[in-house]
Formats: C-alpha cells, sequence, structure tokens
C-alpha cells in the first residue's frame, strides 16, 4: 500500500480540493498520511496569488525530499496552471498538473515512478471551460470547506485567478443540495461556503442559470447541518436581499468576509473594482441595520502602485470609521501579465510593508473593541480539537474565538456559553451552563 502526503497553500478552496483529492486516493487502495509520515508520494497545492506563495511551494518542495528523498512529488493547483515549466525546473519535481488536470493525477500519473525529468499535464485555460469539479474537505477538523462556484469573470488588475482557475462557472442547487446531505451524515458540523468569486454563483454552461440567494435559501433546509458561513463575497454581489436572509434564517452564521481592497476611489478605478467605496461603506450599514452585532471582515491591499499616501491615508481613515470587525492585510505584489504589474508608480517594500504594519494594528484595535462588545452576551461556541496548555478553543457564531479549559467530551459539540472576559492571548474566555459542565 504506497502512502500519500497532501500539503495545501492558499485559500478554503484549495483545501476543499486537497481533501477531495485525498478521497480518490483512499478510493483506490493508497493510504492518506501526515507530511512527515516518510510518504512514497507527495502532492503540494499550490496558490499564487502573491510571490511568497510561489517561494513557499519551492520550500515545500525542499522539505518534502528531506522526509522522503525518494519520494515522487507531484504540484498541482494555481502555481502549476500559471508556470508548469519553472516548476518543473524545481529539483525533485517529478509532475506538474494544471487546472483542468489535477482530478485527473491517477488517471495521468498511473506509477508514480521517478523519471530524469518532470512531466507536465497543463492545457490552456480556456479548455476548462464549464466543466465544474465538486469538492468538499472532510476529516482534518470540525468544519467543512464546500465548493459552491470556480473560476472568476471580474479580471481585476492585481489579479492572476481568472488565468488560474478560468471563467466562472458553478454547479446545480441541486447537486449541492445532495452534497450538503452527505456531509450532513458525517461528524462535520459546520460548513464553509467557498469558491473564487462565490456571490457570482449560478452561471452554469456559460450562462446565468441561478443565483446566489437560492442556494443559501435550500441549504438552509437541509437538516443536520449546524451552521453555515459564507466565505469571502464581493461588495455589489453582497444584496439587501441576502443580509435580509442571512439575519433570519435558520443556520447562517451572522459572519460577512467582504473584500474592500482600498478605501481610495482612486485606487479602486486602478484595479478595476466594480464598485466605490460608497458602496461599500452602505452594504456595512445594511448588514449593521439587520444584525447589529455580526462579524464582518475586510480583505485590503496596500502599496498599490500610484497609492500616494493620502491615498493610503484616504484607506485608513476609511476603515478607521467604518464599523467593521477585523482586517486582512496584504501588502500588494506584483504578479506577472497582470496589467497592474506594468503601471507607474512602484512602491519600494519597506514602503508597503509600514502601511501594512499600520493596518494590521488598526485591525487588533478593531478586533478588540468588537470581542468587547460581546462580553455578557450568550453565544454557541463549536470546539475544536486543538488543545494547548490544557485549554480548548473554538469560534461563536459571530467568529469571536473562545478558550475554555479542555474537556474532550465537548470537542467538536455546539456549547452554550456566556462571553466573560478577554485574557491576555486575546481569546474570550466563557462561562458555561451547569448542564453542559455536566455533560
Amino acid at each position: 500500500m504506497k502512502r500519500v502526503a497532501l500539503y495545501t497553500l492558499g485559500c478554503k478552496l484549495n483545501f476543499s480540493e486537497s481533501s477531495t483529492i485525498a478521497r480518490q486516493f483512499e478510493q483506490k487502495g493508497y493510504k492518506v498520511v501526515p507530511f512527515t509520515d516518510q510518504p512514497d508520494i507527495f502532492i503540494i497545492n499550490t496558490c499564487s496569488v502573491t510571490d511568497h506563495a510561489d517561494r513557499k511551494c519551492q520550500k515545500v518542495v525542499k522539505q518534502a525530499l528531506k522526509i522522503s528523498p525518494n519520494a515522487f512529488i507531484a504540484i498541482i493547483g494555481c502555481y502549476a496552471q500559471l508556470k508548469p515549466q519553472e516548476i518543473a525546473r524545481i529539483e525533485g519535481v517529478d509532475a506538474v498538473l494544471g487546472a483542468a488536470e489535477k482530478f485527473r493525477l491517477l488517471e495521468l500519473v498511473d506509477t508514480f515512478e521517478k523519471k530524469p525529468q518532470a512531466e507536465i499535464y497543463a492545457s490552456p485555460i480556456e479548455e476548462v471551460k464549464n466543466h465544474f469539479e465538486h469538492a468538499y474537505s472532510y476529516g482534518d477538523r470540525t468544519r467543512t470547506f464546500l465548493k459552491v462556484q470556480d473560476g472568476c469573470n471580474y479580471n481585476c488588475s492585481f489579479c492572476t485567478i481568472p488565468m488560474a482557475r478560468g471563467k466562472s462557472r458553478s454547479p446545480r442547487i441541486a447537486d449541492l443540495v445532495e452534497e450538503a446531505k452527505r456531509i450532513a451524515q458525517t461528524d462535520a458540523r459546520e460548513v464553509v461556503l467557498t469558491g473564487v468569486n462565490i456571490g457570482d454563483f449560478g452561471i452554469i454552461d456559460g450562462r446565468r442559470q441561478e443565483h446566489f440567494i437560492d442556494l443559501i435559501k435550500a441549504l438552509d433546509e437541509v437538516e443536520g447541518i449546524g451552521r453555515y458561513r459564507i466565505s469571502s463575497i464581493e461588495p455589489n454581489l453582497l444584496t439587501e436581499e441576502i443580509i435580509a436572509f442571512v439575519a433570519h434564517s435558520k443556520r447562517f452564521a451572522p459572519h460577512f468576509h467582504i473584500p474592500l481592497q482600498s478605501g481610495s476611489n482612486k485606487i479602486l478605478k486602478r484595479m478595476y473594482r466594480r464598485y466605490q467605496r460608497e458602496l461599500y461603506a452602505e452594504r456595512v450599514a445594511t448588514i449593521r441595520r439587520y444584525m447589529p452585532h455580526a462579524c464582518i471582515g475586510v480583505d485590503v491591499i496596500v502599496g498599490f502602485p500610484g497609492e500616494n499616501e493620502e491615498d493610503f491615508l484616504d484607506t485608513y481613515r476609511f476603515l478607521n470609521e467604518l464599523e467593521v470587525s477585523y482586517l486582512h492585510v496584504f501588502p500588494y505584489s506584483e504578479r506577472a501579465n497582470t496589467p497592474a504589474a506594468s503601471m507607474p508608480g512602484r512602491l519600494p517594500e519597506r514602503e508597503r510593508k509600514r502601511r501594512a504594519d499600520m493596518l494590521r494594528i488598526l485591525s487588533e484595535k478593531k478586533r478588540r473593541h468588537f470581542y468587547e462588545q460581546q462580553l455578557g452576551k450568550e453565544a454557541t461556541v463549536l470546539f475544536e480539537e486543538e488543545v494547548k496548555d490544557g485549554k480548548m478553543f473554538g469560534f461563536t457564531e459571530h467568529y469571536v474565538r473562545v478558550e475554555a479549559d479542555y474537556d474532550p467530551l465537548l470537542v467538536n459539540e455546539f456549547v452554550p456559553v456566556t462571553l466573560a472576559r478577554i485574557n491576555a492571548q486575546g481569546h474570550v474566555e466563557v462561562e458555561m451552563p451547569v448542564q453542559a459542565l455536566s455533560h
């Protein structure tokens, strides 16, 4: 029985696909093992959102060879689609599979025997066309990432995703409901809907046939799922109808992650984004009107070409005044073959870092303020398997990270708690009702 290990870089979508590929190996009689367990085969699922992701891939290959010098190494994912020839030159790599080929890995590479040169299976991204590969993660955590959409039609000036994953496409709602029912039969308690641009859900065979609002309404009726979360959704696609439904739904968490990218309308235009900051502020206000204590996360890119100090301060002031809960901050990273890579006004790395650091400090202040607003309230925590120094951790429906004394009977359970205090680590300590403590 050959042993295979998968390592995933990047987003929740990649995790859902890696888990699905792992199940393919298991069905063929392979044993899926941890990365450090001297596997015969390594599958490295790559990201290419930033240049750091490219370098991480090379580092993982080096580490794999230290663990199992004779192992077969296959590279899949976005980096593999964008730069297959570059990856094939990395010492130790045996196969490179692009977007249309990664789910056919067992068909294309059947012997997994090392060869003098890496074999490349990467067709042009246009060949992906309207084909959608179903995927969901399972077995590695208390929550499942369910892939509901792939590809993107937006072509933002900084982004390689359309080149790496192709056009926006989706399965049918009925098929996703069936997948959710299968997930409900497992011990996964929370489902995170993931994709590249999930608000654009519903493009089937190249034309819009269904809508995201109808998907979440259908999923909300699936019995056996404890909680859903919507992953990142574009502000122009987050309608009041979606917000209102989440506010009154049975199972959807009051938690939104909405990419902003810049608080300067000038920079948003250079990024080819499809909204201005006024629309973003209106979306946040709408969420607060329906769900005053909802968690709202924000993606921001700093140091974009042409972003001067006033543009950055415009973003800082906008976010400082906006009632959001935390920020994910990314220094701008040049990506080959994107319009932004050739734009004038490139900033030094140290200046990008300075701006990112300023926003990360602001994020910590925002998160602390959000947590303080939750104190004294009752919430439901899904506890995870992670244990550290006798403590266990989990998240509330509002995405507050909580800490409690470890109890094996509470792992992967929804537990009613009262949010008591914020500790030195920035986690919220909780008080549990007597029935939870006595099981």
